[in-house]
């Protein structure tokens, strides 16, 4: 028998075992599930299937937490909060069809392409949060910041611990391609750490730029067509074109005062204070 199951109070013995089992749902509702259940009349099978299922629940919870903060997100976002009316050019039933995640079942890869400030990102990081809530690996990351990585690791001898590590994961979510130019090695590397990814995991990328001018960004035609053909061989694309749209709310929070408002101001510039009685008059 476990050690400690001849002596002690039943409480203690079970606190011990339970955090043991690594069960500390069940732990903390336990007494209290009993008491419901008691007082409802629930035989001992439900009393367990309770307690069971809120272990299985909060278990969950945990493990899409540490989804999510492995994926190193720099805000977490959901469609929930997206406008897609700002974005007429948005397809939204395939957005909301790619957050089913089957894709990344498929291999599938996303491109997103769209003028600055139109929410790429944010429909890049909501469909990462519907991958981690699907039990899927994600990784985040800008194009700039991914080819800073690649580049210390290889001046560390580490490099291929990091292209392991990016090949491994389910969804990788690229950001911001084509915001700053690439050094030749930069471009290669991120070249390989996409090639190697190809029908293996699926990649997610947003950009700025049309596909024409990604040579800008990449410095080589060969290398961007190479690039081009693996992303696109089986790829769903998103067209994000449209007004800036945190310009739009950003225009939403500062909008321009009414007529009203006007008045109410003239008001209360007209307005003067007798110094003596601290009452305000008008002229």
């Amino acid at each position: 028998m476990p050690a400690g199951t001849t002596s002690g109070t039943p409480q203690v013995l079970l606190a011990h075992h339970l955090k043991q089992l690594k069960l500390p749902t069940v732990l903390r509702e336990y007494d209290k599930i009993a008491r419901e259940c008691a007082r409802d009349g629930v035989d001992h099978p439900r009393y367990l299937l309770r307690l069971v299922e809120l272990e299985l629940i909060d278990r969950e919870r945990r493990m899409v937490e540490r989804r999510i903060k492995a994926a190193r997100f720099p805000a977490v976002k959901s469609l929930d909060t997206f406008d897609f009316t700002a974005i007429p050019s948005l397809n939204k039933m395939l957005v909301l069809e790619l957050a089913r995640c089957e894709f990344i079942l498929r291999r599938e890869n996303v491109i997103a392409l769209g003028n600055s400030g139109t929410g790429k990102t944010h429909v890049g990081l909501a469909l990462a949060l519907a991958a981690c809530q699907k039990g899927f690996t994600v990784a985040f990351t800008t194009a700039a910041a991914l080819v800073h990585q690649l580049m210390e690791a290889r001046d560390e001898r580490r490099l291929l611990k990091l292209q392991r590590d990016l090949q491994s994961v389910m969804l990788l979510i690229v950001d911001e391609l084509g915001y700053l130019p690439l050094s030749p090695t930069g471009a290669e590397l991120l070249f390989e750490v996409f090639s190697q990814r190809y029908e293996r995991g699926s990649t997610l990328v947003t950009s700025n730029l049309p596909f024409e001018d990604w040579t800008s960004v990449l410095g080589s035609e060969r290398l961007t067509g190479a690039l081009l053909d693996r992303l696109t061989h089986h790829v769903h694309i998103l067209t994000m074109n449209g007004d800036s749209y945190r310009l739009k709310q950003s225009a939403g929070r500062r909008r321009p005062p009414t007529a009203a408002d006007r008045a109410e101001q003239n008001q209360t510039t007209a307005e003067t204070v007798d110094p003596e009685t601290g009452k305000t008059s008008k002229p």
